[in-house]
């Protein structure tokens, strides 16, 4: 993200950004990866910043931005999910990434030019990456009700998540805004960089809540919270 909508951003945000734990610099554990603890540690780096900030998170980011919303929306001024799902059942049927293929291989060894354990753990990384994907998030509607922060749901028109699912997450979320970019795939921050920094700064910068010239599904929402 830092190098797709990045330096976008930059231009109007201060930009800061962590390892989670088995990724990039950061040591693995033998703790299996769940998207809980994940938002445990996007709360410690918020909380080491001593500042509300915007939350943007891409696929497991965006999911882990949903329950940090939902847990400590005292540290959280507006979020942006691209890509995300609240529950893995709204994931598309799709092939995971396994071993022996072509593509692991590609993988591995771009995550082994970072990890401090190397090439040898990349298996280990991609089995607990899989088990998380295929047991969570589990959040409900219900839970999404709950957010109280302004949410952006970004998504490809051909991404991993069914658009009913990510259609229905707008809908649960209290104060949401839309935002399906044509022509796009799970990739969508590469495909169209520009568009997505640009509906990105809009919504960050915006004043809330918006005001169009025909509302229909706001006019009977009431007043959302602000910043």
């Amino acid at each position: 993200m830092l190098r797709t909508v990045g330096p976008g951003l930059e231009k109007t945000f201060n930009v800061g950004a962590f390892d989670r734990r088995g990724h990039g610099r950061t040591a693995d554990s033998a703790a299996a990866f769940t998207y809980e603890a994940m938002a445990d540690e996007t709360i410690a780096f918020i909380e080491s910043l001593d500042r509300r900030v915007h939350l943007v998170g891409h696929s497991d980011g965006g999911n882990v931005a949903l329950l940090v919303a939902q847990r400590r929306p005292d540290l959280i001024r507006r979020i942006v999910v691209v890509g995300a799902n609240y529950h893995h059942d709204g994931l598309v049927d799709f092939a995971l990434l396994a071993p022996g293929t072509a593509d692991f291989e590609q993988w591995a060894l771009k995550y082994a030019q970072l990890a401090p354990e190397g090439i040898d753990h990349a298996e280990e990384v991609l089995a607990k990456t899989n088990e998380m994907l295929r047991s969570g998030p589990t959040m409900t509607e219900r839970d999404l009700g709950e957010i109280t922060v302004p949410v952006l749901v970004m998504a490809g028109d051909d991404d991993v998540s069914t658009l009913t699912h990510t259609i229905t997450m707008f809908e649960a979320l209290r104060d949401a805004q839309l935002a399906i970019i044509p022509g796009a795939s799970h990739a969508v921050l590469k495909e169209h960089t520009k568009d997505c920094v640009r509906m990105m700064t809009r919504f960050l910068t915006q004043r809330l809540p918006v005001a169009t010239m025909s509302p229909l599904r706001r006019a009977s929402a009431g007043e959302f919270p602000g910043d």
